[in-house]
């Protein structure tokens, strides 16, 4: 390479980073999650890299072409294949007009090709970090997601004909629908009356047998006359309500349980306010997790349990198991073994919700929290539905508003828009002590009630439960747990089909409506080869679960009852902290 090359190649490598520079000192103050610096960020670097520029274009410049002829041949009604097909999950241009009408196809396909282009450039920029390519893609997709010619009444021929067939009732029903939505503050996915907690939803007998300032534990009334003597503690999010796991008779896990002879108790948390923001993470493990173990361990007179862990739950388990491993001595550790659902321990790899992790991103929500002393869980479910924003948001927008339909009564819906607060405190460790410094796989770097925490302490033996579609919990990070607990603990792991939710909602069916990969990994085996050796199996894997959990929890013993007179009932199932706007 001559002097001159170099000397232009240097310039291009010091030009690109001042730009992100620039870019991220700009982006604190008035662009903190970087929509629109990281897209700038892109067409600054490609600009500077006018020969890799050319090829991209070239690319275009080849579907343009087949698209001409597509378009030359279907103006002469004559057939012809799309040159870009949507994805299989793309349900925006599933309806026939949109290959049938030779020119709604046209406008279909000169949007998609735009599209798919697009955002393999953006993939592909040259000069950036690896990191800004993914956050300027993932806002360039929601981008075009937002313009999609679906989203537009005038582009959508579904919504006209919709609302020739209803002689414009569809129109004026969408707009009812949009003012709703408008005093809502939020695009709605369900009605928020289609369903009342503890009546429709939850509504598993039980009994409240423990409450504190943080969560109630409620512990389920058996249905079999025996359970296993050792019971099962799960630890849900609290980022949602803990009735995912209760919704439906038919969808229940926790009726799942007690069916198969487990005695079960589940942990509600408290919707927190202003006055918990100084609550932390530390305050979850001891007054939530410690606490409830320890209560159902005396509620059982048993000296361990084994305990169950889901998302951010999960997160709270798999730290408080290395600090019960610290804490109490190797006999006296009071669980026996553990599962986790959908549960990231490595955050290094996060999904698309990396795009809203930096220290700009960070730094603005902790303000608003400074504000609040919490984080709104509208506003945290926002960013969740932005990962995935044509399923989640402009699916709604086209339903209600164009097409001027009414909110399905889906049970999965009323849960996830039953939202609940992160006390500031808590939520900007977990933010930046996870997700952004991924703290927790690192020895001893984080000192958790006054502990400091190892994953490789951990020998008891895990359940670990993955989705194969998960976006918030990538299975393939999930994995990793396998790498950083102990090599002499047994692992037996499981990668579900559907998603974050779906996969373990998972109730059995005839015929199955799911299936399962299982095996036990080796502690450096790569997943792909954990995948290759792992047996598929069509249904839940609910059922391996409940098989291994029989082979580890005990003896049958007289069951045992929802309440006991060391601990009376504080109120029924589904309790009170649930119900807590």
């Amino acid at each position: 390479m001559s002097g001159n090359q170099n000397a232009f190649k240097d310039l291009d490598l010091a030009g690109l980073s001042t730009l992100e520079n620039i870019g991220q000192a700009v982006g604190k103050s008035v662009d903190p999650f970087g929509v629109t610096t990281s897209l700038v960020n892109a067409w600054m670097a490609w600009a500077l890299h006018p020969q890799e520029l050319a090829r991209a274009v070239s690319g275009l410049s080849g579907d343009l072409l087949a698209l001409q002829a597509h378009v030359a041949r279907r103006a002469l009604g004559l057939p012809s294949q799309d040159v870009i097909t949507p994805n299989a999950d793309d349900a925006r241009f599933s309806a026939p007009v949109w290959t049938d009408s030779a020119s709604w196809d046209i406008i279909k396909e000169w949007y998609l090709a735009f599209t798919h282009r697009l955002q393999d450039m953006f993939f592909e920029t040259p000069g950036l970090s690896d990191r800004e390519r993914r956050r300027a893609a993932f806002w360039l997709r929601k981008w075009l997601n937002m313009v999609a010619p679906t989203n537009f009444f005038w582009l959508n021929p579904v919504a006209m004909q919709r609302c020739v067939e209803t002689h414009g009732e569809s129109l004026r029903q969408g707009w009812e629908n949009f003012q709703r939505d408008v005093q809502a503050k939020n695009i709605l996915m369900v009605e928020p009356d289609a369903f009342e907690v503890g009546k429709e939803l939850a509504t598993t007998p039980g009994k409240v047998v423990f409450r504190n300032r943080l969560v109630e534990l409620i512990h389920y009334a058996p249905t079999t006359e025996k359970v296993r003597a050792m019971p099962i503690v799960i630890i849900t999010p609290w980022i949602n309500k803990f009735y995912i796991l209760d919704l439906t008779a038919k969808k229940s896990l926790v009726k799942y349980l007690t069916d198969q002879g487990f005695s079960v108790f589940i942990t509600s948390w408290k919707n927190p306010d202003a006055g918990m923001a100084d609550v932390r993470f530390d305050d979850y493990l001891l007054e939530g997790v410690n606490e409830v173990v320890a209560a159902a361990r005396a509620f059982c007179q048993v000296p361990q349990v084994h305990l169950v862990g889901y998302c951010i739950g999960g997160t709270l388990v798999t730290t408080y198991m290395a600090w019960a491993n610290k804490h109490f001595a190797a006999d006296q550790v009071p669980v026996a073994h553990w599962t986790l659902f959908t549960t990231l321990t490595d955050f290094s790899h996060p999904g698309d919700i990396d795009v809203f992790i930096d220290e700009a991103c960070i730094g603005a929500l902790e303000e608003s929290m400074a504000k609040k002393g919490y984080l709104d869980g509208s506003e945290m479910a926002m960013s969740f539905r932005m990962l995935r924003s044509n399923g989640l948001i402009w699916h709604y927008w086209v339903h209600s508003y164009l097409l001027g339909e009414a909110l399905p009564p889906f049970d999965v819906l009323f849960w996830n828009m039953d939202t609940t607060r992160m006390p500031q405190a808590m939520h900007s460790f977990y933010l930046r002590e996870m997700y952004l410094h991924n703290n927790l796989i690192k020895r001893d770097r984080l000192s958790i009630a006054g502990e400091p925490i190892d994953l490789d302490r951990i020998v008891q033996p895990l359940y670990a439960v993955t989705a194969e579609d998960d976006h918030i919990a990538p299975w393939k990070q999930c994995y990793r747990i396998r790498k950083y607990i102990n090599v002499s603990a047994p692992v037996r792991f499981v990668l579900s089909t559907s998603g974050h939710i779906l996969g373990i909602v998972n109730p059995p069916a005839n015929p199955p409506k799911r299936a399962y990969w299982i095996a036990e990994p080796e502690r450096n085996e790569h997943w792909e080869h954990w995948l290759d050796r792992a047996d598929k199996k069509a249904g839940t894997w609910w059922e391996d679960w409940t098989g291994w959990l029989a082979e580890r929890t005990g003896e049958l013993v007289p069951a045992y009852p929802a309440e006991s007179a060391g601990y009376p009932a504080l109120a029924d199932a589904p309790g009170e902290y649930v119900r807590e706007r």
